[in-house]
């Protein structure tokens, strides 16, 4: 009962002791109930670990699941989520349309050919095929009348291509590919997810925007419960984008 007693009066007495800066770089001895060591009796032990716990606890926010149901009259979460997966999708279709190292005929299917009927794909109006691994053929002549303008659009593309037209057929030399080129697709798709990074903030502001326009009729907590929803989408999708970034350097890089 007495030990019981005595340990609060300990605890403080050697917390004391070790904050003093007297003693801060030497090994403090444990009191007479405590001989043979020199740690701190388990009750102070235990003290310390609880606080830090509790501290560690407090600087993490719990994840939260809302019922999309339970809140349609204030937002629709799906439809907050699907804006937001439409940034990722953006995404990597830029990555594919404009961060290519043309090493095949398929590094020209985002090609867009603008004709008098409308825009088409230029694998919708020519046929690709590799006649060397130096160069890429594009045989138009299915749609002869386009020839013109898939040369233009090869041309004004961002892959720095000069078609040749021969007739029907367009030659497209493959630059080479040197180590400076692949390090300037890298910052092109560093931009790329910046801007829908900027997407993204864009759609959860406007979401928070709308919550914050429903709060007549709402509990305080209830409207902080779907901001952190939104919040929580919102960081899924921005860590998805950094993945994305990084597979497109690793893969651009080689």
């Amino acid at each position: 009962m007495a030990l019981n007693l005595l340990r609060p009066l300990l605890c403080q007495s050697l917390v004391r002791q070790v904050r003093s800066p007297l003693v801060a770089t030497s090994r403090v001895r444990a009191p007479l109930l405590y001989p043979n060591t020199t740690s701190l009796p388990a009750a102070c032990t235990r003290l310390y670990a609880t606080k830090k716990a509790k501290a560690k606890a407090k600087g993490q926010s719990a994840k939260v699941n809302i019922n999309s149901a339970l809140v349609e009259d204030i937002i629709s979460l799906d439809e907050v989520q699907a804006d937001m997966r439409a940034v990722l999708d953006a995404l990597k279709d830029d990555f594919t349309r404009n961060l290519s190292i043309r090493t095949s005929p398929g590094a020209l299917d985002h090609i867009v050919v603008t004709t008098r009927d409308g825009k088409f794909p230029l694998n919708q109006l020519g046929q690709v095929s590799m006649k060397s691994p130096q160069v890429i053929m594009v045989n138009m002549s299915s749609f002869p009348e386009a020839t013109a303008a898939a040369a233009r659009a090869l041309s004004e593309s961002s892959m720095n291509l000069n078609p040749e037209v021969d007739g029907t057929i367009i030659k497209v030399p493959v630059p080479k590919v040197t180590r400076e080129y692949r390090e300037n697709l890298t910052k092109v798709a560093k931009q790329l997810s910046n801007k829908a990074k900027d997407s993204l903030r864009r759609v959860r502001s406007n979401a928070v925007t709308q919550i914050k326009k429903a709060k007549e009729g709402h509990s305080e907590d209830t409207i902080r419960l779907v901001e952190k929803q939104i919040q929580q989408l919102s960081d899924k999708i921005s860590v998805d984008i950094d993945k994305q970034l990084a597979a497109k350097t690793k893969e651009l890089l080689g």
